[in-house]
C-alpha cells in the first residue's frame, strides 16, 4: 500500500522541492540529495507525515469538529474547494481576508453585507437605484461571494486548518498560530516546518501533486464521517 502511493506520488511530482539556493534549512530531515540544483523530497517521510496529519483529522471529524481548508493560489484553488465540499468543511480559495481569524466580528459583517446584496431586489430602496448604482453593487456582490463563499456559514472558530503552501499563506498561518489552532499544511522545501503543527513535505506548486495530497487527507475524514 505504502508502495502504491509512493509511486503515485513520484507519477504526481510530489517529491520535487525548489532550487537548492531558494530552501529553508530546516526542511533538512525531510529531504534527500539534490538533483541537478533542485532538492528532491523523501517520499517516505511524506507518507510517514501524511499518515500523521490524516489521523489527526479523521480524528477531528469522527468527534464532529470543523476544518478550514486553505490555498489560494492558482494551482490549489479548485482542490481545496473540492475538498472541502467532499468532506462538508470551509474553505478559502481566492483571497485570504486579514483578519479572518483573528477578527471575526469584521468579516461576519462582511457575510451580512453580501446577504444583502444577494436580496437587493427585495429591498425598498431597490427601485430608486439607476442602473450605476446597481452594477456597482453587482460587482460588490461578486467580489464578496469569490473571498467568503467558502466562509459565509462558519458560525465559529474551526477545530484546525489545512493549508497548501504555508510559505504562501503566511497572514493565514499567523492567525491560527496567534488563536492555537493546529495547522496541517504542506510545505515545500521553501517552507518552515518548525511552526506547521502537522508538516506534510512536497511539491505545493503542482497541480496533481496538490491533489494526490489533499485526496488523502479527504478519504480519511470521509472515511470518520461514516463511521
Amino acid at each position: 500500500m505504502i508502495n502504491e502511493l509512493i509511486s503515485e506520488m513520484v507519477d504526481a511530482g510530489v517529491h520535487y522541492g525548489h532550487q537548492t539556493k531558494k530552501w529553508n534549512p530546516r526542511m533538512k530531515p525531510y529531504l534527500m540529495k539534490d538533483k541537478g540544483g533542485i532538492y528532491i523530497i523523501n517520499l517516505e517521510k511524506t507518507v510517514q507525515q501524511l499518515d500523521k496529519a490524516a489521523d489527526f483529522l479523521s480524528d477531528l471529524v469522527g468527534k464532529g469538529k470543523k476544518v478550514l481548508f486553505v490555498g489560494c493560489k492558482r494551482q490549489a484553488q479548485d482542490a481545496i474547494r473540492e475538498s472541502a465540499e467532499a468532506t462538508g468543511q470551509f474553505y478559502v480559495n481566492h483571497r485570504w481576508l486579514g483578519g479572518m481569524l483573528t477578527n471575526a466580528t469584521t468579516v461576519r459583517k462582511s457575510v451580512e453585507r453580501l446577504k444583502y446584496l444577494e436580496n437587493i431586489e427585495k429591498q425598498p430602496e431597490f427601485k430608486a437605484m439607476s442602473k450605476k448604482e446597481l452594477a456597482a453593487l453587482g460587482r460588490e456582490r461578486e467580489k464578496l461571494l469569490r473571498n467568503l463563499r467558502g466562509v459565509r456559514d462558519m458560525s465559529e472558530m474551526p477545530d484546525a486548518v489545512v493549508i497548501v503552501d504555508s510559505a504562501r499563506e503566511t497572514i493565514a498561518v499567523a492567525e491560527a498560530l496567534r488563536l492555537n489552532i493546529p495547522i496541517v499544511a504542506i510545505v515545500d522545501t521553501n517552507a518552515d516546518p518548525a511552526i506547521i503543527d502537522y508538516p506534510i513535505p512536497g511539491n505545493d506548486d503542482a497541480i496533481r501533486s496538490i491533489r494526490v495530497i489533499l485526496q488523502n487527507l479527504v478519504d480519511a475524514m470521509v472515511g470518520a464521517s461514516k463511521r
